[in-house]
């Protein structure tokens, strides 16, 4: 028998203590106190990352070493935007090639799961499942009508191949046109996020009655839209190398005081990498954030905002575990 041991970080927060593994997988549970015998690695023990946020379509572009523009409609605002022209103009085994090396990232950083925002409609599902069929990675899969306009027959066809739908945001969309698509995710009981307040303050009246079950950013938020989003009990992802990137002020330590609950993502594969423990360090170094929240934050809440151990993927992730150094947070060990 041999044993890891170090923090274990559990949903009370971190134990010191040790876990007994065979194979590299986890045999028993949590025990405290010193190990019998010396350890095979010595960290902080979590659970499995879990990546909130992706967009690893444009991962494509990384490799094209353009000097992409700064500026957030100028990139990725549909449909005009930088990053829709170049995946209009990809190949799909240029795009596939992209998914594929980002997937690959996040297995060896220590990610088992991520939500990804699919743009192109039908063959937005089709290119993820393609690239995950040879990676075995978990993927809750948002996919977004070819158009920004509510067409039935389409969002029932997206629906019954992905985990629900995400949208940009409700200014790029007609009010009417929106909430149409917000009312038929419901009552298929799927997945609905937005992307909201990011570069703006958008309208959170608007937000909210399109009942979402995930706000990304929201950063341009005003403290009462905080709070709001808080009462309703829906999580936001925060992307922060993201923020810096487009130069974006942000309210994260507002979001911090208020106690609305907090999530971590990479945003798209062409700006970062999908490694989500660089989003834990970014906020490590920045902000009074504790390094228990943050790695909560990409570990047990998203399980939880995600359904992860309910029906979406109808088994529990919380089996597979990690161990980081303390201090760079690099993998070095992990569950297989």
């Amino acid at each position: 028998m041999e044993f890891i041991s170090g923090e274990i970080l559990t949903e009370d927060g971190f134990v010191t203590g040790h876990l007994r593994v065979e194979d590299h997988s986890m045999v028993g549970g949590l025990e405290k106190g010193t190990t019998p015998k010396k350890p095979i690695a010595t960290g902080l023990i979590i659970p499995t990352c879990i990546n909130a946020h992706t967009h690893l379509g444009d991962s494509f572009i990384r490799y094209h070493h353009l000097q992409l523009p700064r500026n957030v409609k100028e990139l990725v605002a549909p449909p005009g935007g930088l990053k829709h022209r170049m995946l209009k103009q990809a190949t799909e085994q240029e795009i596939l090639r992209g998914i594929q090396d980002s997937l690959q990232e996040m297995r060896t950083s220590g990610t088992s799961c991520f939500c990804d925002f699919r743009e192109g409609g039908f063959l937005g599902i089709y290119q993820i499942r393609k690239a995950l069929k040879h990676c075995p990675m978990e993927a809750v899969i948002l996919s977004r009508p070819a158009q920004m306009t509510y067409d039935k027959d389409e969002l029932n066809q997206l629906l019954e191949n992905s985990n629900g739908i995400g949208l940009s945001s409700i200014s790029d969309w007609e009010p009417s046109e929106i909430e149409k698509v917000a009312t038929h995710v419901r009552k298929k009981n799927k997945l609905f996020a937005l992307h909201a307040s990011e570069v703006e303050r958008e309208d959170i009246d608007q937000i909210l009655n399109l009942k979402p079950n995930l706000l990304i950013h929201m950063i341009a938020a005003t403290p009462a839209d905080l709070q709001r989003v808080k009462e309703a009990s829906i999580p936001i992802v925060l992307c922060p190398r993201s923020y810096l990137f487009f130069r974006l002020k942000h309210n994260l330590e507002l979001m911090r005081k208020i106690g609305v609950t907090l999530l971590l993502g990479t945003d798209n594969g062409m700006i970062n990498t999908p490694d989500v423990l660089e989003e834990v360090n970014v906020l490590r170094k920045n902000t009074t954030f504790t390094i228990e929240e943050l790695l909560t934050m990409v570990t047990f809440t998203p399980r939880k905002a995600l359904n992860l151990t309910d029906c979406i993927q109808a088994r529990d992730l919380s089996e597979k575990y990690i161990v980081l150094e303390r201090d760079s947070l690099k993998l070095i060990y992990a569950s297989e």
